[in-house]
């Protein structure tokens, strides 16, 4: 009986010190997945957002100006993302369709009915 417990207390610890393992790794897999995600987004978006423009990059001056354009629309980009956010945030998600009464539909499928089927 008493070798039993050891042996159910030594795998509980076994088990716990694998699990907290693992979540250690799991923690740094995450963090260079958004690190990773963070790097391609950044590349992306300036890529884009450069492109039409006449940039120098070795020169301070160029570098700020560049600064200054890619920061000025990651600021819109949220200030627009906000914008939506509010607004999905406000809009009626209830399924009720209170726009249209239900004798204007009642007599919009009886005229739809009527064209369809002009003899009923």
């Amino acid at each position: 009986m008493v070798v039993g417990v050891t042996f159910f207390i030594i795998a509980v610890l076994i088990i716990a010190i694998w699990v907290i393992i693992e979540i250690q790794r799991l923690k740094h897999k995450i963090f260079a997945i958004v690190l990773i995600l963070l790097i391609l987004f950044s590349y992306i978006s300036a890529t884009i957002i450069f492109r039409g423009q006449d940039l120098d990059f070795k020169t301070i001056p160029g570098v700020i100006e560049a600064s200054k354009i890619y920061f000025s629309w990651l600021v819109s980009v949220f200030g627009n993302v906000k914008v939506i956010t509010t607004n999905a945030v406000k809009m009626d998600w209830s399924g009720e369709n209170i726009s249209v009464n239900k004798t204007d539909s009642k007599k919009n499928e009886s005229s739809v009915i009527n064209s369809i089927f002009p003899n009923n």
